[in-house]
């Protein structure tokens, strides 16, 4: 065996600094280009397989040449367990991602994974390992059927996953939205205002997102010094499930952070029924900038996913793994923007 490429050799081979390569390889800023390009092409000509697949115009434009001949590699097979209506991010964020795919010469085709699927340990009917290169999984949170899709000797990538609280993740590449910083932001932000009593409502232990927004409450809490209310953690996801924990609360906290906005609107309601208003007695926040938090009475405050460069991202972390299937397995996060709305201004 070969011996291994690092930084330093591609840094020797250009008479350029270990600093330098390290920014091309890892799409940091403060580079031209074409010295980015440069480095990358001398990355891949000196058989340097370990970073991140980042594509500058010139890269983009050689694999859609590349694409062309033959016009159709296969099909990307999306696995999902729930039913990815409109208002679901990964809605649009598809959109892209088979634009995107179908001017590289794949298709893309949804199998539904149904509960007896799940049950069985059984692909869907509809699916055919033959003629897939593939498997985008959105929406697929069982870890024992997770872990047998990996085993089927293709290429996976979940956008978002199972819950890792015990650090062992899946033998995949794993795409997420950045949930920390926005709730962080947030937390601090109520913090600055006087505001103490804060909880959260979300089954933490649904998917990765969920655990990860939770956990940066608890983080921000944690740090500014603020003990935490466990009688305000509510682990419920819908507004059946809400009646009996809120309705068993004496009082309220001044803010409640939720896993996502359709807790949040089904918090809402539930509060309401109960007597609460929001914003006067309680704040809501939310995640996603789903089109319910906008007509959300009151509109939500909430965190904006960019859905375009998460498509653009499961694209690129899929052609690399597809052409280079040894890559170590990545996570990427996108950023996210904490949206200001109404359901946490009590004026």
């Amino acid at each position: 065996m070969g011996k291994r490429v690092t930084i330093q050799d591609i840094a020797d081979a250009l008479g350029i600094s270990r600093n330098t390569v390290s920014k091309a390889i890892n799409n940091s800023d403060g580079l031209a280009d074409a010295t980015r390009e440069k480095i990358l092409q001398k990355a891949v000509e000196m058989g340097y397989k370990q970073f991140s697949y980042v594509s500058t115009l010139a890269n983009s434009e050689r694999i859609a040449e590349e694409a062309k001949q033959p016009a159709f590699f296969g099909e990307i097979a999306l696995f999902t367990a729930a039913f990815l209506h409109n208002s679901h991010f990964a809605a649009l964020m598809l959109d892209g991602f088979q634009r995107e795919i179908s001017q590289l010469g794949y298709t893309l085709n949804t199998h539904r994974v149904t509960q007896e699927n799940i049950a069985a340990h059984t692909l869907p009917f509809t699916f055919s390992k033959e003629r897939t290169r593939a498997i985008v999984c959105i929406e697929m949170f069982d870890r024992s059927y997770d872990e047998m899709v990996c085993s089927l000797g293709l290429p996976v990538l979940f956008v978002d996953a199972p819950p890792y609280r015990s650090g062992d993740t899946l033998p995949a590449d794993h795409l997420y939205m950045d949930n920390a910083s926005g709730i962080m932001q947030l937390v601090n932000a109520a913090l600055a205002r006087g505001i103490r009593k804060i909880g959260f409502i979300g089954n933490w232990d649904h998917c990765q997102s969920f655990f990860e927004r939770y956990m940066a409450f608890r983080s921000a809490m944690l740090l500014a010094d603020i003990p935490v209310e466990e009688r305000w953690c509510i682990k419920k996801t819908f507004d059946e499930d809400m009646f009996e924990p809120l309705g068993t609360l004496e009082e309220l906290p001044e803010l409640f952070v939720c896993a996502n906005d359709f807790v949040a609107c089904d918090a809402i309601r539930v509060l309401r029924t109960q007597g609460w208003r929001v914003p006067e007695d309680v704040l809501i926040s939310g995640f996603d900038d789903a089109p319910e938090s906008r007509r959300c009475d009151p509109p939500l405050t909430t965190v904006h996913i960019h859905t375009q460069i998460m498509a653009y991202s499961a694209v690129h972390l899929l052609m690399s793994r597809i052409n280079q299937p040894s890559l170590d397995y990545r996570t990427i996060y996108t950023e996210t923007e904490l949206i200001w709305r109404a359901s946490t201004d009590p004026q």
